[in-house]
């Protein structure tokens, strides 16, 4: 990897263990809030950095439909569009006792707060997922993870 930072994107050895320790740490989310984070480095696009990032963390390239996730469970994923990173969790959301929908919802919320972007199982976006990462969670009191 560093011969790709390097070379591919110009950056220098000093500067590849810091950007991709960076990028480590808003994967992992102890020293960085995972929330919504812009991939542009000096005007460099490091989605292909993350991305391997990611994989190297654990997370595989998936849908919500495919992910492995049981009511009262959430699994941690990141969503990228256009050079930003969107962490949020893959869950049941529960309206009632028999009406459950399974979703990815980030940690972004709207004036509502509700989730910002959704991403229902029925939709083929890819993200990126870890499902060894998997917490329980209240299915009554989602937005309260």
């Amino acid at each position: 990897m560093s011969f790709y930072i390097e070379q591919g994107m110009g950056f220098t050895t000093n500067t590849d263990g810091k950007v991709v320790d960076a990028l480590g740490a808003i994967i992992e989310g102890k020293i960085v809030k995972r929330i919504k984070h812009d991939l542009l480095h000096e005007g460099r696009d490091l989605t292909p950095i993350f991305t391997e990032e990611l994989v190297r963390h654990g997370y595989c390239a998936t849908t919500v439909g495919d992910v492995k996730v049981e009511p009262g469970e959430r699994v941690p994923a990141f969503l990228i569009q256009e050079g930003i990173a969107y962490f949020g969790w893959i869950f049941w959301e529960q309206f009632t006792s028999w009406k459950l929908r399974k979703l990815w919802g980030s940690v972004i919320k709207n004036k509502l707060g509700d989730w910002d972007i959704q991403i229902p199982a029925t939709r083929r976006t890819t993200i990126y997922a870890n499902e060894s990462l998997k917490l329980e969670m209240d299915i009554d009191h989602p937005p309260e993870f």
